[in-house]
């Protein structure tokens, strides 16, 4: 698969309720329903583009197989499709 530039992956992320929390590397954090919840992923300051070792790790932190993550990334799985997922696979809760 191709590599995606990390300013795609910062915009797919916080379009579908992630949040950054910049520390040592960027942290997105997903939040429902306005709290956080377990589901993370980081985002490196010095990484301008992500191949598909590192986009699979990215898949595994935020509870998706790597296809899912793409989807999430472009689009096609929205927001609240994604915030499904995490509650049918029992990741989160809904009142989490």
């Amino acid at each position: 698969m191709a590599p995606r530039k990390t300013r795609e992956l910062e915009t797919g992320l916080t379009a579908k309720g992630f949040r950054k929390d910049d520390t040592h590397h960027e942290m997105y954090w997903f939040f429902l329903a306005g709290r956080k919840t377990s589901v993370r992923t980081r985002i490196s300051h010095s990484t301008k583009e992500y191949g598909d070792h590192l986009l699979g790790q990215m898949a595994r932190q935020v509870r998706l197989q790597r296809g899912e993550f793409d989807d999430l990334v472009e689009c096609p799985l929205s927001g609240t499709e994604y915030a499904q997922l995490l509650i049918d696979r029992g990741h989160v809760r809904s009142g989490e």
